[in-house]
């Protein structure tokens, strides 16, 4: 049994691929085709399973390779790439494709702190510029008028909102979200574990880790074997194991089919699952750089809290200083009043009147200490499952900073999303970069 093909993943890729080399009158077709979604889907998998299907090998690039210390090398090695793919594709008469791997790694902009260098300009306007004259594609210092022939352009990433966006425009880029559905996902399961689960167990054990990439399973057979290797470098010995594998004149070692029993299989994967849990749960990145997150006189405070204290400080990520000491009745610069309240809801006084929300003192006192740091909020939201995989969608960004307009805004988000976790964000714009992120609705369990 071979490896799956989604049957929408074949005919998109299929489609975009063969309408490229088509030529029909009166239509503009966009060169490149980007295929996004989730880590660990398998979207670079999928492209090649189709591209062998189809009978060809395109020209790869990966994402590491759109950066360079030399300005101009990404840009020129695109230009060759791309001549390279055509004159394959005339010299052995055949279809063949440029596929660009991880391509916002190598050219997307995440945050204030990536860089934006000479070489990312450079390899946006290329790509722009191939993609609108796909035919006359020419090397630094050098013209051919010889006309190529057209070359689709594959690129995948994970999140095409960090690249350019004249780039992604449509024209010039047609998308493609892949997200396999549960049908799909079993499917390639099953090819994953080929003959060696029945197809009961196939789905049970696909429901059994409802929230994991199709990797997981991946490196769930990998890790089956690890016994077996393990047993076989402790027969060898650790100090041989070296000149028994690499360059020997024996014939390489044969193992066993592993014990692919079921229950073995779910053992090992909450193993994995553990893992993962414990890499989200540490943080220990935010312990660490405490002198760069934090603001100096927050670390002098926490110093001083007790351990409860301390914990409930890091449930939140911040940029902001954090006050341990919060009395329950204060003053409220921006709404005039005594506001109090408790995480069920607040009342404050509003030009006289008492104004009642069902937000929390402590989501209020967040929001008046992020416009008053002359900040933005924003508001993001995730299911379940997103939520476990930190892929959380925007709910809304309030260009505002009335209290009473950004109040009204999250009651509407939380209205919106009973059932999902939201949480607040301020933005400097200035910077363009989150300093404060605060989950303040969880869903009932």
């Amino acid at each position: 049994m071979s490896y799956y093909i989604s049957p929408r993943f074949l005919d998109k890729l299929a489609v975009h691929i063969t309408k490229n080399f088509l030529k029909i009158s009166n239509l503009r077709v966009p060169l490149i085709l980007g295929i996004h979604g989730r880590k660990g889907e398998g979207k670079t998998f999928q492209c090649e399973l189709v591209f062998e299907k189809m009978g060809f090998e395109p020209v790869t690039i990966s994402g590491g390779e759109l950066e360079s210390p030399d300005a101009g090398d990404p840009s020129r090695l695109i230009r060759l790439r791309y001549r390279e793919a055509s004159e394959q594709s005339k010299v052995r008469g055949q279809m063949c494709a440029l596929f660009i791997n991880d391509i916002d790694a190598g050219a997307g902009r995440f945050d204030s702190g990536t860089q934006y260098t000479v070489n990312t300009q450079l390899v946006n306007a290329t790509l722009m510029n191939i993609a609108d004259n796909p035919t006359n594609v020419q090397l630094p210092g050098s013209y051919d008028e010889t006309p190529l022939q057209r070359i689709p352009v594959i690129v995948t990433g994970n999140d095409f909102s960090t690249l350019y966006a004249p780039l992604i425009r449509d024209g010039r880029m047609e998308k493609f979200y892949w997200e396999p559905v549960s049908k799909e996902r079993i499917e390639i399961v099953e090819g994953i574990f080929q003959q060696e689960l029945l197809k009961q167990d196939i789905i049970k054990l696909v429901d059994e880790f409802p929230d994991q990439s199709i990797d997981f399973f991946s490196a769930l057979r990998s890790r089956i074997y690890d016994e077996q290797i393990q047993h076989f470098i402790h027969q060898m010995g650790i100090e041989k194991i070296s000149k028994r594998i690499v360059n020997s004149t024996e014939k390489p070692p044969e193992f066993n089919k592993p014990n692919f029993k079921f229950s073995h299989l779910l053992e090992m994967g909450h193993q994995m699952v553990a893992e993962q849990r414990r890499i989200q749960e540490l943080r220990l990145v935010e312990e660490y750089n405490q002198n760069r997150i934090f603001h100096p006189d927050a670390i002098s405070s926490q110093r001083t809290l007790n351990p409860v204290e301390q914990k409930e400080n890091y449930t939140q990520k911040t940029h902001l200083p954090y006050n341990p000491v919060m009395p329950p009745h204060r003053v409220d610069s921006k709404v005039t009043g005594v506001m109090q309240g408790d995480s069920k809801g607040s009342t404050f006084i509003s030009e006289g009147q008492a104004v009642t929300t069902k937000l929390s003192l402590k989501v209020l006192e967040q929001i008046e200490q992020i416009i008053e740091a002359g900040y933005r909020v924003g508001l993001e939201y995730a299911d379940s499952r997103r939520f476990k995989t930190g892929s959380w969608k925007t709910c809304s960004i309030v260009d505002s900073t009335h209290q009473s307009e950004i109040m009204a805004e999250i009651e509407a988000c939380i209205s919106e999303h009973p059932n999902d976790y939201v949480r607040l964000i301020g933005i400097d714009t200035k910077a363009k970069r989150r300093i404060i992120e605060t989950i303040i609705q969880r869903p009932n369990p």
